[in-house]
């Protein structure tokens, strides 16, 4: 497996690798349950479609919405890598220092990463199909290090870099 702590912001990765879908439901279930397959493995904020046990469409979801799980998600199962879209706030950012990495998948492009996509196992079943926790292997899934494990993130120097041009417009 690739060494994410060596990975830094803007790093572009050809993933190959296991990993587990986890949305809403399943970080609760996560927090709340002790799931010893997912130590020391990558999450993918996706809601597959799945059928026949071939992966159909696998674009990522939107990961801002589990801000106030993934800290302890990260602690308690030593989490590698986290693949979403839109960025994770500060206390995430802060998780992961020495451990981790957020990667940002593109947004729309589901049925080209569903390609790349193996079902291995599906977990928690009751949860329904896109908030079911499904063990996929992967190859070759295109990514970019938007939030590496020295605390640098992508998100926060646009924001910043916005914030001065901002500034030098309403000064014109």
């Amino acid at each position: 497996m690739i060494d994410f702590t060596k990975l830094n912001v803007g790093d572009r990765i050809q993933l190959s690798a296991k990993l587990f879908t986890a949305r809403d439901r399943a970080h609760v279930y996560l927090l709340d349950n002790n799931f010893d397959k997912i130590k020391n493995s990558i999450i993918y904020h996706c809601g597959p479609i799945i059928k026949d046990n071939e992966v159909i469409a696998a674009g990522p979801t939107t990961s801002s919405r589990l801000n106030p799980y993934t800290p302890k998600l990260i602690e308690k199962y030593n989490i590698k890598a986290i693949i979403g879209k839109g960025g994770m706030d500060s206390s995430v950012l802060n998780a992961m220092k020495g451990k981790a990495i957020y990667a940002s998948a593109v947004g729309g492009a589901a049925l080209v990463y569903a390609k790349n996509m193996t079902v291995k196992k599906q977990h928690m079943p009751e949860f329904g199909m896109p908030e079911a926790i499904w063990e996929l292997d992967v190859k070759d899934i295109p990514l970019i290090v938007t939030m590496d494990s020295k605390g640098n993130s992508l998100y926060d120097d646009i924001l910043q870099n916005s914030k001065k041009v901002l500034e030098t417009l309403m000064h014109k």
